[in-house]
Order: structure tokens, then C-alpha cells, then sequence
């Protein structure tokens, strides 16, 4: 049983030698532990750091990509070198690296594929900034409740990954990764638990993705939305689709009432014109889901071939 550790890295000479030594290289249950480091075109030598502190396998990307390309890069990475589970754990030692069995021990036990940890639950995150910890609350919330499961915390990036996980995943963004996992994760019904850990976040620290909220808002929404999308497009077109023709229904009805008092269409016209209006955009709607409905089922057949192609790859 072969353990992976991998650790992005852009620009974070800094923390990530310590990061790297704090690592276990002994964990029950796993019979070999490898760090792994993808350096995302630093200029500040936290490659050359990240081999002097122990990592075994440090692979640079010429230039700054972003953490969903990096991710991908990891992904491929620890499958090539043989990964049972792979630990994803930020360099900046936000998180305790103590904590990694914490989270393989559910994938050990066969309870889950994914494991995240959770920064929001027994153990509250320290110094996290308040716009941060309710924006990804209330993200948590409603893509929890679109994808009927449950989700303590969306956007962590401290994650364990068994191999059938890491060979199903299947992740276009550049942006941002974390997200996205969970909602592929589900939407495959891969199995995802959460694990209280503690975090402590430096005050001192810019945050390497959150430059500025509006611009995170921004494109993790888009993210997010091109993601329910693809993995629930009936519920995405449907509901809307079903709302405006029931709204249309209930403005139908109620112009013929109106119209049977007096048999005059020209004072209410208005209504008709907006029940028209409503069904015509709500069929749209209805159009669309059944459209991306065989879209996805498309997408499944492509993902499934790409699944197996990858197994039959990365088994040799």
C-alpha cells in the first residue's frame, strides 16, 4: 500500500521545508509513504528547498498555471509512481501534517474514496477571515442541498484520494480544483466523508488564489455552475423550467378570470403577454435539460472509456 503526499507550491521557500519534515514517514496501514512536490513555476528555489528537505519526487511547471492545472499534475504524477492513496496538503503548513492518517484512515477502512478535511467543524479554523468562512458556508449549503448530500466544507484542499477516485476524476478547470472534485466526486457517486481537523490561518499571509473576494466570487461561481451543470443539467434546466411554466399556468388562470368578468382582453393583456412569455422561456428551459440530459449521457460513455484507458495505463 503506497502513500503519496503531494504538496502545490508556488513561491513558498519559506514554509514548505518545514512542511515536508513534519510529514509521517511511518502511517499504520501503508507500507510505503513518498512526498511529492509540483512547483508551479516558482522563482524563490522552493524546488531545490523541497529536495533538500526529503521530497521524493519534485516536478516544475515552467510557468505559474494555477491550482486546478497543478492539481491535475499531481494527480497524474502519483498515478505514474504507483499511488494507493494520494494526500493533498498545502506547503504553507496551514495544516497540521500530523493529521494524514486522520484522513486515509475512512479509505483504509473502505468508508470512502474521498476524505476532506473539515475546517468548520468540532475544531473552529483559526483567524480565517470572516468574508472567507461565510461565503464558503453558504457555497457548502447550496451546492449541498443541489446535490442532495450533505457537505461540511467545499473548498478545503486538505484531501486523501484512494486510486479509483484519483482514476474517475475528470477536472477541466485551472482556477481552482476544489470545488469542482466534490461535485464530480458526487455526481459519480464516488463516496466523500469529512474529517474535523484544525487549521491555523497566518495573519500575515496573502492568500495565493483569494486575491481579491470579488474576483474568487467570481470565478469559483462559474466554476461551480459549470460543474452542477454537467453532473445534474435536469435539475439545472429543470427547475427553472418548471417554475416559469407553473408561473405561466397560474398567469394563465388568472387572465381568465379576469377575462370572464367582462370578456375584455385589451385591460389585461398584460398578464397574457407575461404567461406567454413565461411558458415560451420555460419550454425553452425544458429544451435545454433534455438536450444537456443526453449531452451528459454522452459524457459518461467518453468519461467511461477515459476511466478504463487510465486503469489500463496506470496498472503496468
Amino acid at each position: 500500500m503506497r502513500l503519496i503526499v503531494s504538496l502545490p507550491a508556488f513561491n513558498e521557500a519559506e514554509k514548505i521545508g518545514q512542511t515536508i519534515k513534519k510529514i509521517p514517514r511511518t502511517v499504520s496501514g501503508i507500507d510505503e509513504v513518498f512526498v511529492q512536490v509540483i512547483d508551479d513555476g516558482s522563482k524563490d528555489g522552493t524546488a531545490q528547498i523541497a529536495r533538500d528537505a526529503g521530497a521524493d519526487f519534485v516536478f516544475s511547471h515552467t510557468t505559474n498555471r494555477g491550482p486546478g492545472v497543478v492539481f491535475r499534475t499531481a494527480v497524474e504524477h502519483a498515478l505514474e509512481n504507483g499511488a494507493d492513496i494520494l494526500v493533498y496538503i498545502d506547503a504553507d503548513g496551514q495544516f497540521n501534517p500530523q493529521d494524514i492518517p486522520l484522513i486515509i484512515n475512512p479509505i483504509l477502512e473502505g468508508k470512502a474514496d474521498i476524505v476532506s478535511a473539515d475546517r468548520f467543524g468540532e475544531h473552529k479554523a483559526k483567524n480565517m477571515p470572516i468574508a472567507k468562512y461565510y461565503l464558503n458556508r453558504l457555497a457548502a449549503f447550496i451546492i449541498g442541498k443541489f446535490m442532495n448530500c450533505p457537505i461540511k466544507d467545499l473548498t478545503c484542499g486538505f484531501r486523501g484520494y484512494n486510486k479509483e477516485a484519483l482514476l474517475r476524476l475528470n477536472l477541466p478547470g485551472a482556477f481552482t480544483y476544489t470545488q469542482e472534485v466534490i461535485i464530480d466526486a458526487l455526481g459519480k457517486n464516488l463516496k466523500v466523508i469529512w474529517v474535523p481537523v484544525v487549521v491555523t490561518y497566518f495573519a500575515e499571509r496573502k492568500s495565493r488564489v483569494v486575491k481579491s473576494i470579488y474576483k474568487y466570487v467570481s470565478n469559483s461561481g462559474r466554476i461551480i455552475l459549470k460543474a452542477v451543470r454537467d453532473v445534474r443539467p435536469m435539475k439545472f434546466f429543470g427547475i427553472p423550467a418548471l417554475a416559469l411554466i407553473l408561473i405561466s399556468i397560474v398567469l394563465f388562470a388568472y387572465f381568465g378570470f379576469l377575462y370572464l368578468q367582462d370578456f375584455k382582453i385589451t385591460p389585461y393583456r398584460n398578464y397574457l403577454l407575461l404567461a406567454i412569455t413565461a411558458l415560451l422561456v420555460g419550454l425553452q428551459f425544458l429544451v435545454f435539460a433534455l438536450m444537456a440530459d443526453m449531452i451528459k449521457s454522452n459524457r459518461k460513455l467518453t468519461e467511461d472509456q477515459m476511466y478504463q484507458w487510465k486503469k489500463d495505463k496506470y496498472s503496468k
